[in-house]
Formats: structure tokens, C-alpha cells, sequence
């Protein structure tokens, strides 16, 4: 399964946040460490709703860029 993650840049470290799977976040010192952790972080989640006996959302979520002319 994939889900879309959202990356934000901060003025010290990144952070991660996965649009399907609310509060599903994580913060890293660089880009790559965001990434591992959000992985591990979207993992405990699913684990998390399975226990509870939560249905496992589908990844429906997309990105796209969108170029702007911005003066």
C-alpha cells in the first residue's frame, strides 16, 4: 500500500504528515530522517487501527504541482 506524504520544510528540521491517515506525523532533522520515520509512523498507525478493530483507510489521496506566475 501507498500513501501520500506531505513534506514540510521548517527552519530547523522537516516535517511529515500523511493526508489519508489523520494525525498520522512525524519530524525529522533532515528530509530522509522525516521519511524513515513517517514510514514507521504510518506503520504503528495501521497497527493501531487494526487493534481497535478500525477499517484501514485506502491511500486516495494525490499531489501535483501547479506553476504559478507569481510577480
Amino acid at each position: 500500500m501507498q500513501y501520500t506524504v506531505v513534506i514540510e520544510k521548517g527552519e530547523s528540521s522537516y516535517g511529515a504528515f500523511v493526508p489519508d491517515l489523520p494525525g498520522c506525523i512525524a519530524a525529522g532533522k533532515s528530509k530522509k530522517e522525516a521519511l524513515d520515520l513517517i514510514k514507521e509512523a504510518i506503520e504503528f498507525h495501521i497497527e493501531g487501527l487494526k487493534e481497535e478493530g478500525e477499517i484501514i483507510p485506502t491511500p486516495h489521496c494525490e499531489f501535483a504541482h501547479v506553476k504559478v506566475n507569481a510577480a
